[in-house]
């Protein structure tokens, strides 16, 4: 069997979402909602066949008011097919889907994956990575950065109150993007960092403002500027939650006060906020080689979810 005899499709609608979901993965059970709400359409959500038999999925997701995609977040193949070249289908599949739904001449969406945290550390999962990888960079793709998902429960340790920084609410937009400006500086994130090789700190302060941060319809009244006794400001934290889970959306010190260990109550009290929300769980999120980040997550009682593989065109 050669990719030409694959039947490369969409699916038809939410019927047909016990066959897109025969291949496990961990955001299986969020399709039903992302369809109902708009975040995915049939139109974006592509099979391919052979005869009955699902060999690989592809999916787009975006915001629920948006019209196009904005990542490619699903791009599977049946791992346990061993009579096909399991990347070569994917690499077919992800051909045929963005040439019938991408404009042409664009830059495709940014493709995300979520993977094991320690997926190189087994043969079967290491492999499976690895595949999905070829396809994307068989089609121009290229790693941009590996990130690591955190997660918080009300049963992990409450974060301590530390004695050194004050907190306040964040007094309205601008100070909130001139904030993000200046931490900006020196930034460890490899999304900021690439954006910052052609736009200047301001416009990508205003670009993730308006895709992500102005986007939360949970109340602003959480978001936390931190200072210094005498009113300095040190960092902030924007404790919210986005279409899934309550999360710590942006945390960061400010450059001239990095060093000092300030991160570990700034996350403290953006958990704190949370908490008190009653929520069951919370989410985050940092480059793998963001390391100081990572280990203030795990020092807040964060547990290791799962890594993140971003690949852009």
């Amino acid at each position: 069997m050669t990719v030409n005899d694959l039947t490369v499709r969409t699916i038809t609608g939410p019927e047909e979402l016990d066959l897109f979901n025969r291949i496990p993965y961990p955001q299986n059970p969020e399709f039903a909602d992302d369809l109902a709400r708009g975040r995915r359409r049939p139109s974006w959500m592509w099979v391919a066949m052979d005869g009955d038999r699902l060999l690989a999925r592809l999916s787009w997701w975006c915001r629920a008011h948006e019209t196009a995609p904005l990542l490619l977040d699903v791009l599977d193949v049946d791992d346990t097919a061993g009579d096909v070249d399991r990347t070569g289908v994917l690499e077919h599949l992800l051909r045929t889907a963005s040439a019938a739904t991408l404009p042409e001449g664009g830059t495709p969406p940014e493709y995300l994956r979520v993977v094991p945290s320690d997926w190189r550390e087994d043969a079967d999962g290491r492999r499976a990575v690895q595949e999905r990888m070829a396809a994307v960079e068989r089609t121009g793709g290229s790693l941009l950065v590996e990130r690591l998902r955190f997660e918080w429960t009300p049963q992990s340790p409450a974060p301590g109150a530390g004695e050194r920084l004050r907190f306040r609410p964040v007094r309205d937009e601008e100070e909130i993007l001139g904030l993000m400006v200046r931490a900006l500086d020196g930034t460890l994130d490899a999304h900021d960092r690439a954006d910052l090789e052609h736009s200047t700190a301001e416009q990508v302060a205003a670009e993730n403002w308006k895709l992500e941060f102005s986007e939360y319809t949970t109340p602003r009244s959480w978001w936390r500027v931190a200072t210094l006794p005498d009113g300095e400001p040190v960092g902030f934290v924007l404790p919210a939650r986005n279409d899934y889970h309550p999360i710590i959306g942006y945390i960061a010190v400010l450059p001239e006060h990095r060093g000092h260990g300030y991160i570990d109550e700034v996350l403290a009290e953006g958990t704190r906020v949370l908490a008190r929300e009653g929520v069951e769980r919370i989410r985050a999120a940092t480059d793998l080689g963001n390391v100081p980040m990572a280990r203030a997550f795990q020092r807040a009682g964060y547990a290791t979810l799962s890594g993140v593989v971003n690949m852009t065109w």
